[in-house]
């Protein structure tokens, strides 16, 4: 059975709540669906979502990807061939990582709507449920910890605090969303490159000696400073989680040499789709390196295909999935769905996404 057509859809869906980090603040989430139908007129979907301060992506440039480089090159191909095809995504373009991303989950999607199985299924697990932790959007202690407040009695027990964007009160902040929540919770930060490295080391010693409980640090520095987020490793107790300075193989490969951080955060769009992330986690297994799995800002489309991914794979800790519960309302129809602090992933053929909606990203001059 072969892919007929490719069509792509611009999205834009508001959040119910702004989402502030050290590197931007967002209000909506942009991004682009990609639908590949076969023969017998079946759809997959994958997502590219318009990340640009951490992946470069672009709405318009994962299309232009998509539609004049990758859509071509999977005409008339067997998607049943699925190994094969994923090879020749990854292959067809350089760098894009987003939008290889999109068409990798949808060819996944596609295969499993084929089979009539759950997307988890086709990935060799069946587990349907995904804990997640949620985000605490960056701001000033009061703020953090009414959030925290509000999210633990949502039930979420896993909270990730934003800090980073003033290092001489993160402690502060730290400390009042502990008090505000309780021993029960965990918490976790992500300073988002924010932090230099000598700020980090401080910060990590303080939050220690203070007693406040903090489960890991994410990305406490620049990507690009791998010596440093080791200097950073080397100095602290708590396990340092490499994000933005991961996206592939390559990367990971560095990271472990130079022992540059405990554990790794597996994104689809960062690391160009399932294919190339199940790597990352067997790679990270194979060296002792922790994992979570997380996520851009996206829809259903992409946390469906992240949370499956998870269900199949595990990780060692609770997974960053909460991207499409800051939705206000979903713009596509089916797939995952937040029972608390718990992922659900539907009993139906691959996502169980049904249509998308009519609601398209406006073109801005």
């Amino acid at each position: 059975m072969t892919i007929a057509a490719v069509r792509t859809h611009r999205l834009s869906a508001p959040l119910h709540t702004p989402f502030v980090t050290a590197l931007r603040r967002a209000t909506t989430v942009d991004t682009l669906v990609v639908e590949l139908i076969d023969d017998d007129g079946r759809s997959g979907f994958g997502e590219a979502p318009q990340i640009w301060q951490v992946t470069g992506a672009s709405v318009a440039g994962a299309e232009a990807c998509v539609r004049e480089v990758i859509a071509p090159a999977l005409a008339g191909r067997d998607a049943d061939d699925l190994v094969a095809r994923c090879g020749e995504v990854q292959r067809a373009v350089a760098g894009n990582e987003s939008a290889k991303a999109a068409v990798d989950a949808a060819l996944h999607d596609l295969a499993a709507r084929r089979l009539g199985v759950p997307l988890v299924r086709l990935l060799g697990g069946t587990a349907l449920r995904v804990p997640t932790d949620v985000t605490l959007a960056a701001g000033d202690a009061v703020e953090l910890a009414a959030a925290a407040r509000q999210r633990r009695a949502e039930g979420f027990g896993v909270l990730k605090l934003k800090v980073g964007t003033d290092a001489g009160g993160d402690l502060e902040r730290v400390r009042a969303v502990r008090a505000a929540v309780g021993p029960d919770v965990r918490l976790r930060l992500d300073a988002n490159q924010g932090w230099t490295p000598r700020e980090a080391v401080r910060i990590i010693r303080g939050i220690a000696d203070a007693g406040l409980d903090v489960e890991l640090v994410e990305q406490p520095v620049s990507r690009w400073d791998l010596d440093g987020l080791a200097w950073v490793s080397d100095r602290v107790e708590l396990p340092v989680l490499a994000d933005e300075s991961v996206f592939g193989v390559r990367d990971l490969v560095e990271v472990i040499r130079r022992r540059a951080a405990d554990m790794v955060n597996v994104k689809l769009a960062k690391c160009g789709g399932l294919h190339a992330a199940r790597t990352l986690l067997e790679l990270a297994a194979a060296h002792g390196v922790g994992t979570v799995v997380g996520s851009m800002m996206e829809t259903q489309v992409g946390i469906g295909a992240a949370a499956s991914l998870v269900a199949a794979y595990g990780t060692t800790a609770v997974s960053d999935l909460d991207a499409a519960w800051w939705l206000a309302w979903s713009p596509v129809r089916g797939g995952i769905r937040y029972d608390g602090a718990t992922v659900l992933l539907p009993d139906s053929p691959g996502l169980g996404i049904t249509s998308v909606s009519e609601v398209k990203m406006q073109t801005r001059g």
